[in-house]
Order: structure tokens, then sequence, then C-alpha cells
């Protein structure tokens, strides 16, 4: 309408094919579009929510239905069809559950909802009404402008036992739904629900399909049919039994009347309590011919693996939390690694029985206080869990006996048919020949025997010292070293305040060496436990120079603290990478690291320096790691490499052979050189490589 001033009054309008680029175009998968309909589920607090593929029986159809909050007819028409906007803010919490939202900003709804020609609504509030509105997409797609089509919301009087909810039917589908996107949309499922199923508010997404039934169980099923082992501890009036079974559901081990503690009382006082701990072996051998993937596994035990509570029914937070390890199952790993689980590779839940109240939550609800009760529970997991490795322990000690003596008898009866066959040769030159050429192999094979007895004994040792420094490292991360902390920084405050000119004068210096000293162990508890990471063993392509910065960040505070300075110069845009794993370079550059601090630490040197300096020949990666500190000196270059062979006193020698044995397990070799580019001792190590990567300096 043309107005006083002799403007035009309009407005933007847009075609149906925006519709298009901004639904189907923009999120092309099935599996997505319909994830995005469950998650509008998840956010209106419903507890339930069914999705059928083939639309109860309706071919071409998919159906979701939610027992969630539904909407009213302000709430269509100002929220659900407004395309592109969301009341949803993700730092908001839903009314009623208190969930984080998890769906998107209303452009997912609408790639969803375009999955099918017509798209059909009908909501229940609990206002006595039901709500339905239809989205025939073939009417907006003939249309000039969106703004032409009319969309009617209709409403009629609800069942008198009708529940709250919401209901979507996607109709005639633009495209057929494939095992994969059936199979991605299963496990998208299994990662939003409640992983047990059994907490009152939690939610619980069920895949209807006649054609994909396998994957329909598994959402259901969630992932436990995929555990190797199943343990069930139950704690009833203070007695213990615990049984094993295998994922086949065959009881491997019980308790019967054993009991599971080793040491302490046999009883426990606490209140009744049931452990289930499901326990994975994640390899992809042990997957081969399942109907699930490894990965899938793997991503969620990364969401939900670790030991959570249920109290009466209700989930206590923040036990089984990520990152909460209460019955530390990883430091067990850590001291003994053969047949022990971590976080990533198991799932548990305990539930326990407390009617009379003796579980006191703590005033921030955030776990419980460590009464006698709740160390009684603690223990009683601890136990159950040790009763179960001590078993796989025994089969496993079992099977290595076995196949020595196999191995033994095998090599015996050879060598008697071998001795045999030289005894039938005729006398003469061939058989002396033989008989020699026998005796020679004998010796050697004995020789060999032995080396590698030796060897056994090291790397018994090796193992034996990483142990100890991982427990060092994982109990001094905790709480010894933040009370000293705290209590230095309390002695500072005080001080400065009471005696500004004592504090200054005398305490303020040796204070700081305090905090210096315990700036260095954790970085020192870091590193150690960064290194026995299960992830950092696995072999794969490995990036050295990645590797190389990340141990050198790791270690600066802790140089720091030693006023050492350290030069890193490493080609700038190359990235040669092999195949191995991380912890071997990592420990080969650690090593090298502290093989330089420990020669300043015996020598009188100033101004410390290292220096790391990485050449690319070719196939093969050489890092040179200097310093400026005295060299090697009063032992042969030939006999560092040894083990044992030490100039620190005190120390085990065990590093350079380490660094040696690494290398050659890489295929690569090392050089060492009394004195190096800083005048100190100089390491170079060469890694045969598989290419190089060119990445922006």
């Amino acid at each position: 309408m043309a107005g006083v001033d002799g403007k035009i009054d309009s407005r933007l309008r847009f075609a149906p094919s925006i519709l298009r680029r901004l639904g189907e175009e923009l999120n092309p998968n099935i599996d997505q579009g319909l994830l995005e309909l469950v998650k509008n589920a998840y956010d209106a607090d419903a507890t339930e929510c069914h999705v059928w593929l083939d639309g109860k029986d309706r071919p071409g159809t998919v159906v979701i239905e939610d027992n969630g909050d539904g909407m009213s007819a302000e709430d269509i028409k100002s929220g659900w069809l407004v395309l592109g906007e969301s009341r949803k803010v993700t730092s908001r919490r839903t009314a009623r559950l208190d969930r984080v939202p998890a769906g998107n900003k209303g452009l997912g709804r609408l790639a969803a909802l375009r999955l099918g020609h017509k798209a059909r609504l009908i909501s229940s509030p609990g206002d006595g009404s039901t709500y339905e509105v239809t989205l025939d997409w073939d009417t907006f797609d003939r249309a000039k402008t969106v703004d032409e089509v009319n969309v009617e919301i209709s409403s009629s009087a609800a069942a008198k036992d009708a529940k709250t909810g919401t209901r979507i039917e996607l109709s005639r589908l633009r495209d057929g739904i494939g095992r994969i996107a059936a199979r991605n949309l299963a496990r998208a499922l299994v990662l939003l629900a409640d992983p047990f199923g059994d907490q009152p508010d939690g939610f619980s997404p069920v895949l209807h399909s006649s054609e994909f039934a396998d994957l329909a169980a598994q959402v259901n099923n969630r992932y436990f049919d995929q555990a190797e082992y199943h343990l069930r501890a139950v704690l009833r009036s203070g007695r213990a039994s615990v049984e094993v079974s295998d994922w086949q559901n065959r009881v491997l081990w019980r308790s019967d009347d054993e009991a599971i503690a080793q040491k302490g009382s046999q009883t426990y006082s606490a209140p009744d309590a049931t452990l289930d701990f499901w326990v994975f072996i994640l390899n992809q051998g042990t997957f081969t011919g399942r109907n699930v993937q490894l990965s899938a596994v793997k991503d969620w035990l990364t969401n939900f693996g670790g030991v959570h509570v249920y109290v009466n029914g209700l989930r206590v937070a923040p036990y089984g939390n990520p990152g909460n390890d209460w019955l530390d199952v990883n430091l067990r790993r850590a001291q003994s690694p053969e047949n022990r689980p971590s976080t990533n590779t198991s799932i548990g839940r305990l539930l326990v029985e407390d009617l009379d109240g003796n579980l006191i939550q703590k005033t921030d609800r955030s776990g419980f206080i460590e009464s006698d009760v709740f160390a009684e529970l603690t223990r009683f997991s601890h136990d159950s869990l040790e009763w179960m490795a001590r078993r796989r322990q025994q089969v496993a000690e079992a099977r290595r006996q076995r196949e020595r003596e196999s191995a033994k008898h095998e090599a015996s009866s050879e060598s008697r048919a071998l001795q045999e066959k030289i005894a039938s040769v005729p006398d003469g030159q061939a058989k002396r020949e033989l008989t020699t050429a026998f005796e020679k192999y004998d010796k050697a094979r004995d020789r060999e025997t032995e080396t590698l007895r030796r060897e056994l004994q090291l790397y018994r040792t090796l193992s034996t010292a990483g142990i100890t420094a991982a427990t060092f490292a994982h109990e001094s991360n905790g709480n010894p070293l933040k009370i000293i902390s705290i209590v230095t920084n309390t002695i500072k405050k005080k001080l400065a305040k009471d005696s500004p000119e004592s504090y200054k004068s005398v305490y303020e210096k040796q204070l700081g060496r305090i905090s210096d000293s315990v700036s260095s162990l954790n970085v020192l508890s870091a590193a150690t436990l960064d290194l026995v990471s299960e992830e950092k063993r696995r072999v794969g392509k490995v990036s050295i120079h990645r590797v190389v910065r990340n141990v050198v960040e790791i270690y600066d505070p802790f140089l720091q603290g030693r006023k050492v300075s350290l030069e890193l110069n490493l080609p700038g845009g190359l990235d040669p990478y092999l195949r191995g794993s991380e912890a071997a370079v990592e420990s080969i550059i650690t090593n090298l690291m502290n093989n330089s601090v420990s020669a300043f630490e015996r020598s009188e040197t100033r101004d410390r320096k290292i220096s790391i300096v990485s050449r690319v020949l070719d196939d093969v990666c050489e890092l040179e790691v200097s310093d400026n500190g005295p060299g090697i000196e009063g032992i042969s270059l030939r006999d560092i490499w040894l083990p044992g062979q030490t100039q620190r006193q005190g120390g085990t020698g065990l590093g350079l052979t380490i660094v040696r044995d690494t290398l050659a397990d890489l295929g690569g070799s090392a050089e060492a050189i009394a004195h190096g580019p800083l005048g100190g001792a100089s390491f170079k190590v060469r890694f045969n490589i598989l290419g190089v990567d060119h990445v922006s300096a």
C-alpha cells in the first residue's frame, strides 16, 4: 500500500527452493534428520521415545512418538513452525528434569521434517486438548513463495486417559532407509540413552524395525551383550558372593563359600548391595563377525565407562562420571596391567539398598561423606573386582604353563628325533660331521635361551620400575601435592602479613623452592601417567615432530625449575612420520632429556642448555639431543648402552638401554658422542620413516 509519504510497504519473501536447500541439501543424511526429532523429544523431558522405521506397518512412513511435555497451539505456532529458530538456549536446562538441551536451533528439525513429502504433528500438552498440524511439502513446492501456503493448527478434545507427548509422522519418504543409516541411527540412540535404562527420569529411546531387527535390539540392549565378562557381586547381610559369566552368559567362576577378600574381615558393615561390572576386550579380532562396530562400543564406553552408583533406585553423581574413577580401576591396571580393565574398557553399576539412611550425601550433593559405611561399600567393590582379576590371572597362568610345557616337550621330542636320525646314519665322516654340527647347535640354543632369560629379567625389572613410578605418580598427583601447595601458600600469606621483613629476608626464597619442587613433581607425575596411557601404546602412524613438541611442552616447567633452557630446532613445515607407537617415541625423547638433566645434577654446569635438532634426509629422520654438561667420561661409548651402566650415583642404568632397544624395535639406530656441539654429551637417534607430511609452519 502506498503511504502518505509516497513509500510502498513490503516484506522479504522467499521461494520454496530455500526449504530444500536448508532441508535435504543441508542435511542429506536420514539418520541425522531422525536423530534431531529424537533430540527434540529429549529436550521435551521425555523419558521414552519410540522410533518406528516402518511406520507401524505403514511402508514408506517413519513415526517418532514420545511421552514428553507436549506443545500447545501457541507453542506450535511460535516455536515449532518457526524454522531456523529455537527457544532452547544451551546454557539453560529443561524445566522439569533439569536436562541440558541436546537439539539444534531449528534447521535440523526442518531437514528431518522434509525427509518425507508430508509431515504430520500430533501433540498433547496436558491442557485437555490435542493439537494437530500437517505440512504438505508438495504444496509448498508448487507455490511461488512460502508465505502463500496457509498452515492450519487444528484442535480436538483429548481422551480422558490421554498422556502428554508428541507424535510425528513422516510419510512418502523421499529415500529409503538403508542399513548404514539405520546402524548410524541406532548408534546415536544408544549414546543418548541412560546406559542402564533403570533411572526413573532417564531417557530411553526404542527403535522398532522388522527389517533391521538386530539393530533395534542393540538399542534396547545397549552394548552389554558385547562384554567379554560380566561380574555380579551380591552383598546380603554383610556376606558377599561373586559370579562371573562370559559373553554367552555361561558361568565361568563362582565364589560359593570362598572368601572373596584376601585380607581384612570377610564380612562388610554396609547395606545390602549388588555390583554389576561388564568388561570388554576392545580389539578387532574379538569383534570380527559380530553385528556391532568396535568403534561404536568404544564411543559408548568413552561416554559411560566407569562404575555408577545408585542408592534406592536413584543415581548419585559424580560416581561414574567421565574422569571420576572412585574405585581406582585405572590405578590398579597401572599397578598390574594384565587381565585388568580400565574405565575405557568397562562399565559398572553399584545398586545400594539404604532404607535406613546410613549413607549421607555431602552438602553440595557431590557424592557421599566418606564414612565407615561408604568405606565398607568401596571395600566390597574392590574385593569383588580383585577376585575376578585373580580368577582371570589363574587362567592366564595355567595357559602359559601349558604353552611352556608344550614348547619344552616339543623341543625335547624334536631333539630326540634328530638324534635318532643321526644315530641311524652309517658310521663315517658324514655321521661325525652331523654329530658335531648338532652339538654346536645345541650349545648355541642354550646360549640363546640364557640370553633371552637375562633379557626377560631385565624387562621384568623395567616393568617393576614403571609400575612403581605409575603408582607414585597416581598417588602424588592427588592429595599429597595439593596439600603441600595449599599449606605452602597459607604459610606465605601468613608470614607476608605478620612478619613482612622476615618473610622477605628469610622465608620467601625457601618457600619458593618448595613451590618449585611441587611444580616439578606435578610435571613428573603427569608425564609418567601420560606415558603409561593405553592409547599411546597402540601401533599406528606416529608424527615424530608432534611427539617431540608434546614431550617438550610437558617437561618445560620441570626444566625451568632446574634452570635448564631448551632450544628446539625442527624444520618448519615438515612432519616426518613412522609406524609405531607414540609411547615408544616418547620414551626415547624422555630418556635422553633425563640423561641430560642427570648430567647437570652431578656437575657444576652453569647456564644449563639442552638442544634438540631434527634433520630429515630421504627416508630417515635424525634427532640430535645435546647438552652442555660434563660429557661422557669414565665409561666407554660402547658400554654406555648396557643395562646397569650409569654415571649417576643411585641410577639404574636402564634409560639408554631402553633407548637402544626401542630404536631397534622401530628399525632405527643410535649413536653416542662424548662431547657434541654444546660441549657435553650428544646422542643422535635415527628413525626410518614412511614419509613426510607438509604442514603449515
